[in-house]
């Protein structure tokens, strides 16, 4: 079975008709993407400025670039193993976690006592700091209003990564 989506891009309309492949959009044209070639990662390559920007007092204005960056090469060194997720909920604002930022998440890492991680405990996702003490795992929120979580021997308990990076919106109206 097929369906017929319709898409506007730049005053043009598309007509595709989706079989099993997935559809990636970007800002100028559309991707389709077979089943193999899902787990491949495409370079995105933007202008990227040697200065740094001062958060101070303002310094003379440069025109010096270095040339482009890929944001996949600096924030997912382990494609294979990494994931994005969705937040949601306030329990992790003190950490600037916020509900609806992403969160880059890598399997590969080895989790350590105050990573930031996402948890599967009783069957439900939750993103978490872990705390290791005295061979006790306890998951602790980075806010005020929430308790710790004592983790025991009853309880399932799986740790699927340890977050890496988190993108938000610095756009009020997006909070």
């Amino acid at each position: 079975m097929s369906q017929r989506r319709c898409f506007i891009f730049s005053k043009t309309i598309f007509f595709i008709k989706i079989y099993w492949v997935v559809l990636t959009l970007t800002s100028t044209s559309a991707i389709i993407r077979t089943k193999q070639e899902q787990n491949r990662i495409y370079p995105m390559f933007l202008t990227f400025y040697k200065e740094a920007v001062e958060c101070g007092f303002p310094s003379p204005a440069r025109d010096f670039t270095e040339g482009t960056i890929d944001l996949n090469e600096e924030l997912i060194p382990h494609p294979n193993a990494t994931f994005i997720v969705r937040a949601r909920g306030d329990s992790m604002i003190g950490s600037g976690i916020y509900p609806g930022d992403l969160l880059i998440v890598d399997r590969s890492i080895k989790p350590r006592n105050n990573s930031i991680i996402i948890a599967v405990l009783d069957g439900e996702l939750s993103v978490k700091i872990l705390k290791m003490e005295n061979k006790q795992v306890c998951l602790s929120s980075s806010n005020k209003n929430y308790v710790d979580v004592l983790v025991s021997e009853e309880m399932d308990f799986t740790i699927w990564g340890v977050c890496t990076n988190v993108v938000h919106s610095l756009s009020p109206k997006n909070r």
